[in-house]
C-alpha cells in the first residue's frame, strides 16, 4: 500500500469520529507487514480522561485481533492547518508494540510528513527497558 493510500484511509475515518466536545476529528490507519490495515477514530467522552485517540483505537483493534509485532506504518490525519501529531500517550502506546514504526502525519489539506516513531519519542520506554 502506498503512503498516499494509507493517509487517505486515515482521512476517511474522520467521519466516524465522535467529537462533541473538542470538535476536532482525528483518523488513523495502521498498516501491518502483510498488508492488513486497522483503522481508528477518536472517541470522546464527557469524562474527558476517558477519551481515546484515533491512533490508540487502531492499535487496540489490531492487538485485540491478535496482532503484536508486525506494524510497519501508521497514518494520522486531521482537518487542521497544522500536522495532526500523535499525543504523548499515543506515542508511548505505539512504542510498546512498534518502536521502529514509520508515522505519516497529515494536515487538513492532505499534505503529510513521514517520520520514524523513534524521532517522535526519543529515548522511548518499552518492554526492553524493564530488563
Amino acid at each position: 500500500m502506498t503512503d498516499q493510500a494509507l493517509v487517505e484511509l486515515a482521512f476517511a475515518m474522520l467521519e466516524r469520529s465522535y467529537v462533541p466536545y473538542s470538535h476536532f476529528p482525528v483518523g488513523a490507519a495502521l498498516l501491518c507487514a502483510d498488508g492488513t490495515v486497522f483503522t481508528g477514530c477518536n472517541v470522546e467522552n464527557a469524562a474527558y480522561g476517558s477519551t481515546i485517540c484515533a491512533e490508540r483505537t487502531a492499535l487496540v483493534k489490531a492487538v485485540s485481533e491478535g496482532r503484536r509485532d508486525d506494524f510497519v506504518r501508521l497514518a494520522v490525519a486531521g482537518r487542521s492547518e497544522d500536522y495532526c501529531w500523535p499525543c504523548g500517550s499515543c506515542r508511548q502506546m505505539l512504542y510498546e508494540f512498534a518502536p521502529d514504526l514509520t508515522v505519516l502525519v497529515a494536515r487538513g489539506d492532505g499534505g503529510f510528513v513521514t517520520l520514524p516513531l523513534r524521532e517522535l519519542l526519543p529515548h522511548g520506554f518499552g518492554p526492553s527497558s524493564l530488563n
